[in-house]
């Protein structure tokens, strides 16, 4: 695996400060060890909608509740050898954070809640903004990312989507999130992270990994990130290769114009009236699991697509 993929050095780089200007040194977080197998004693996920879970339905039937990847993480590292049975999981995460809210709220907590590892994807509401300073969200992203690593924890970043198969709204943003990914990988190399490589996970660009949204995982992608992640983390090495696309359903191009008509009614027209009036989707939620729980008390999925030991 590479260095990103598989923690174990650390390289020394200059840091560059918020939108760009002159680098300037930053302190190293410290190289921790490599870790012995059955050390992730504690597991907290940070970030957005994508960590919280949306779409992915929560299998105690619970009303806007939702089980989602990282949930998934949790139960598969309870049945893995670099974890085991006692794990406990915090979920920090609330839809519609962008990355600045979810540095100045959700780092902090983790840092009081001392977990063994976190995993940190956040950024893709940022980039869906106009404008949006992608240098500076890299610069933000650094400096949280420096202050886990000195306390020794071990974190698992995730990149953005490729949107190069999402409907022409957001096949527009590719160039900024491919930018974004680049500072990704660049800080997973600096600092001694995983990488969770979503871009290049090419099978979670099938119609059913999507939620009715387009924007969402369905219960089958979160499970297959799940997976994808719980590998990483074991240190096996990614399945796949190439970056063709999964083939997209053919469509009439009444059906097209149909569709693309709804989809902007009913998902992007609330997203639009939200940023208008200065909300967000996740105005008075409260994070699913503030603190740690055992993880032997999260509801299981049904789905055979839950991971569990490899």
């Amino acid at each position: 695996m590479t260095q990103a993929q598989q923690p174990g050095t650390q390289s020394e780089q200059a840091h560059g400060a918020p939108g760009g200007g002159s680098p300037s040194a930053a302190p190293e977080a410290p190289v921790a060890a490599d870790r012995e197998l059955g050390t992730i004693r504690r597991y907290a996920a940070l970030g957005d909608s994508f960590t919280e879970g949306l779409m992915d339905p929560s299998p105690d039937g619970a009303p806007n509740r939702f089980l989602g990847w990282a949930d998934r993480l949790a139960l598969g590292l309870a049945a893995s050898p670099v974890a085991g049975p006692e794990l406990e999981y915090a979920n920090l995460a609330v839809r519609g954070r962008l990355l600045e809210r979810i540095i100045e709220e959700q780092v902090p907590a983790a840092l009081e809640l001392k977990p063994d590892l976190v995993s940190f994807v956040g950024g893709g509401n940022d980039c869906l903004r106009p404008g949006a300073d992608i240098d500076g969200l890299a610069a933000q992203l650094e400096r949280a990312i420096i202050a886990l690593r000195a306390e020794g924890i071990q974190v698992l970043l995730g990149n953005g989507y490729d949107t190069q198969m999402f409907t022409p709204v957001l096949r527009a943003l590719r160039p900024r999130v491919a930018i974004y990914n680049s500072h990704l990988w660049t800080i997973a190399h600096r600092h001694d992270c995983f990488m969770l490589d979503l871009w290049g996970l090419r099978r979670l660009y099938a119609k059913q990994m999507w939620a009715e949204d387009r924007i969402h995982l369905s219960s089958l992608g979160h499970a297959t990130v799940a997976a994808t992640a719980l590998g990483v983390v074991e240190g096996s090495t990614p399945a796949g290769r190439g970056f063709r696309m999964p083939p997209a359903p053919a469509r009439r191009v009444r059906q097209a114009v149909t569709e693309e008509a709804h989809w902007m009614r009913t998902h992007v027209g609330p997203w639009v009236s939200r940023r208008l009036h200065g909300t967000s989707s996740g105005d008075l939620l409260e994070p699913k699991y503030a603190g740690f729980v055992p993880v032997s008390r999260l509801p299981v999925p049904a789905d055979p697509e839950a991971p569990g030991p490899s």
